[in-house]
């Protein structure tokens, strides 16, 4: 035991060290993990990592679904409905019957039904690849949006064609009627059981006396509850991980009634989600070499023939459909063409391209059973396995690597028409400043008088309102308020660095005590963070 705690211990800082090194490079860490894992595994005496499929769907997958959905603009979910629907459930299907009847016609040995379980598996993209290489490249919001929506979704679709196929491959029957019902009743049902466990975690948070440590331990254990709920009574766990947390992502502002739970439990879920997107990929790339070996029937050139030739043709159905499932909409549909812009080729092009494989698949393909059950080997189990890694290596470094490439080269441009974020921003600023001032005016106005820290606290108010005021004005002034921004920025920037030097004295000198210091510091470290998100 010792000696896997330590193997496990020495991989997790291995990954880290690697997405140190991938963010040198800048390349997007998903694809440097997985070529990084498949070099380690090969090096002579490297101790064989098993990946446990249990293990992925238990406790990888519900926190990292519920971490995409927790930052999922529910408002620009909605707004994109169709072309997420149309990905994630016409795309699935769609992939899933092309590949099952492709697969059937040139495996040996593949029947219909283990083509469906081949597309079932490879057919949903993963968000955490593609959004990890658009973070570094400046995008329109509403590929990103699309994008997110699609993973939160196509898993639920995917899996459920990838469940149906495996029942009939082990009892040797199929019912289309069946399926279809069964599909929508596993769909619905999930989606109310993390709507009911969401609520649940709702009313804890909003009418307990909660703490920082415990908030962040709720938000922890929610998507577990959830999704275990859900299977227990075998619908859908994916869905009722996103539904749930979609809820509770748009009822943030009534669950976090302070500062300190909300910056606690943002930090606790970026530790969290770093530690498992790094093991989960570096893990693909480690497992490889044990699936080779477990080839039998095939040799490696013929299954890396067929994993590259399935690899082309997700990539070519991802990217046939995508220009129909965005335009005969538009041409059917007068209200469409009013109400939205022309996306133009190149965004419908992008959301094509950034259509790598990732977890789910992966999951999906090693929680094969190994026998059937009348006891016999569970048909192409292996090369089913083989064909999905090759998939998703060819995906995610392939179509991962030349991505920022065709979007430096499309130079695409913001479609939706919207102010700066900056400029949202100090516009919202401005409002609850002038709440708070008038609050103070309206409600307490006797205290004011007679207190020197309230007057000094409206004083502060109105400056403030007057600094953002005047910000804004600067930002409307087209180039040389863009300008003059850069330099606040770097200014203010330099102003923090001094600071926390300052700071740093402060401590040194034990002119104050360490609570009193790090507090303040804390309020640095806050207002340093927003000059650096709005870049």
């Amino acid at each position: 035991m010792h000696n896997s705690l330590l193997q496990y211990l020495l991989l997790l800082s291995a990954t880290f060290l690697l997405i140190l090194l991938a963010r040198r490079l800048k390349i997007a860490y998903p694809i440097f993990l997985v070529l990084a894992g498949l070099i380690v595994s090969n090096i002579p005496g490297m101790p064989e990592i098993n990946i446990e499929p249990e293990l992925i769907f238990l406790i990888f997958l519900p926190p990292l679904l519920y971490e995409a959905a927790w930052w999922t603009s529910w408002n620009e979910f909605w707004k994109w409905k169709r072309p997420i629907s149309l990905l994630a459930f016409g795309l699935v299907f769609l992939t899933s019957t092309v590949v099952a009847y492709t697969v059937s016609a040139i495996i040996p040995g593949f029947s219909l039904a283990t083509g469906f379980l081949l597309g079932g598996i490879i057919s949903p993209p993963d968000a955490i690849a593609a959004t990890s290489v658009l973070k570094t490249i400046r995008v329109p919001k509403r590929i990103i949006t699309i994008l997110e929506g699609e993973s939160l979704v196509n898993d639920a679709s995917s899996l459920t064609v990838f469940r149906f196929a495996l029942a009939t491959i082990m009892a040797g029957a199929f019912s289309f009627s069946d399926a279809s019902v069964s599909f929508v009743n596993m769909t619905v049902m999930g989606i109310i059981i993390g709507l009911a466990v969401a609520h649940v975690a709702y009313l804890i948070h909003r009418f307990l006396p909660t703490t920082a440590s415990i908030d962040s331990a709720f938000t922890l254990i929610a998507p577990y509850v959830m999704y275990l709920v859900a299977e227990h009574f075998h619908y859908s766990g994916v869905m009722a991980v996103v539904s749930g947390g979609l809820f509770l992502s748009y009822r943030s502002h009534e669950i976090f009634q302070d500062g300190q739970s909300r910056l606690q439990t943002i930090n606790v879920w970026s530790t969290i989600s770093i530690i498992l997107n790094g093991l989960v990929f570096i893990m693909i790339g480690l497992g490889l070499p044990g699936i080779v070996a477990g080839l039998e029937g095939y040799s490696l050139m013929q299954a890396c023939t067929y994993g590259l030739l399935v690899s082309a043709l997700v990539i070519i159905i991802r990217m046939a459909w995508i220009y129909p499932a965005t335009f005969i909409p538009r041409w059917l549909f007068k209200s469409i063409r009013e109400n939205e812009p022309n996306p133009g080729w190149k965004g419908p092009f992008v959301i094509g391209w950034a259509g790598m494989r990732g977890v789910v698949s992966l999951a999906a393909a090693l929680s094969l059973p190994l026998t059937m059950e009348n006891g016999q080997p569970l048909p192409e189990r292996n090369l089913i396995i083989f064909i999905t890694f090759v998939v998703i290596l060819v995906t995610l470094v392939f179509q991962g690597l030349t991505l920022p490439l065709i979007i430096k080269a499309l130079k695409i441009e913001e479609m939706d028409i919207a102010a700066p974020l900056e400029q949202q921003e100090a516009e919202i600023r401005i409002r609850l400043t002038e709440i708070a001032l008038n609050r103070l005016q309206d409600k307490h106005k006797e205290e004011l008088e007679g207190n020197s820290l309230l007057m000094a606290v409206q004083a502060e108010y109105q400056n403030n309102l007057k600094h953002t005021q005047e910000k804004l004005v600067c930002m409307e002034c087209a180039e040389n308020g863009q300008r003059e921004l850069v330099i606040y920025r770097r200014v203010i920037k330099d102003i923090y660095k001094a600071q926390r030097r300052e700071l740093y004295h402060l401590r040194k000198r034990k002119l104050y005590s360490d609570e009193a210091i790090r507090k303040e510091e804390l309020q640095v470290d806050i207002a340093e963070v927003r000059i650096i998100t709005l870049q």
